[in-house]
C-alpha cells in the first residue's frame, strides 16, 4: 500500500485579503445604504399609541425627503426643534401655507389660497378634551401631531417643524414580528 503526501499551500494570507476585500465592499456598499438612504429607530413612548407601540422596530426611508416633501398623513422622524439631538415620529397633519384648526377632536385644514376648510378623518383618534388652536404654516413648516392626542408633545404645544429637521417618514416596521408592514400606520386623507 502506498500513502501520497501532497503540500499544501499556506492560504492564510489569501484569507486575510479575501476578509479585507469583503470588509471594503460592506463600506462601499451597505454604510452608504445605512447612513443616507435607510435607518433602524425604535419607537420610544406612548404619543403614536395605538398606531405604534412602545419599543417597536421601524425602518426609516430617508430618501423620500430628500427628493420631496412630506405629505399630510405620513408618519415622519425629525430632529425635534428644540433640541437636534433627540428624534420624534409623528403624523404629518398641516402643509406648509395651510392653516391647521383644531376644534374638539376635529381638525381642520384650510389649503394655501382657499378659504374653504377640509376636515381630517381620523379614525384612529380617541381624544375626550377639548382643544381650540389656529395655526397658520410658513413655508417649509409642517405641522405634526401624535396619534395619541392626550399623552402626545407635538407642534400644539412646540409649533411647527420646519423642513429641514425632517429625517424621513416610516417605512417599515420590523419587530415585533407579528406588527411587520409597509408604511406603518399611513393614514390618506
Amino acid at each position: 500500500m502506498t500513502v501520497e503526501i501532497k503540500k499544501v499551500k499556506k492560504t492564510d494570507d489569501w484569507d486575510l485579503l479575501e476578509f479585507v476585500k469583503f470588509l471594503l465592499i460592506v463600506a462601499v456598499i451597505v454604510l452608504p445604504i445605512r447612513f443616507y438612504v435607510a435607518q433602524p429607530f425604535v419607537v420610544s413612548g406612548d404619543s403614536m399609541f395605538p398606531t405604534f407601540k412602545d419599543g417597536q422596530y421601524l425602518i426609516v426611508d430617508q430618501i423620500s425627503y430628500l427628493l420631496g416633501n412630506p405629505s399630510r398623513g405620513d408618519v415622519a422622524i425629525f430632529k425635534f426643534p428644540q433640541d437636534t439631538s433627540k428624534f420624534f415620529i409623528k403624523r404629518v397633519i398641516g402643509l406648509p401655507g395651510e392653516t391647521v384648526e383644531i376644534k374638539g377632536q376635529d381638525v381642520f385644514i384650510t389649503p394655501k389660497d382657499s378659504t374653504e376648510k377640509i376636515k381630517l378623518n381620523e379614525p384612529y383618534i380617541d381624544m375626550k378634551r377639548d382643544v381650540y388652536e389656529t395655526t397658520t404654516l410658513k413655508d417649509d413648516e409642517y405641522f405634526v401631531m401624535g396619534d395619541n392626542r392626550l399623552q402626545s408633545y407635538d407642534s400644539r404645544f412646540w409649533g411647527p417643524v420646519n423642513k429641514k429637521y425632517f429625517v424621513g417618514r416610516a417605512l417599515l416596521r420590523l419587530l415585533p414580528i407579528n406588527t411587520v408592514n409597509y408604511l406603518p400606520g399611513f393614514a390618506q386623507y
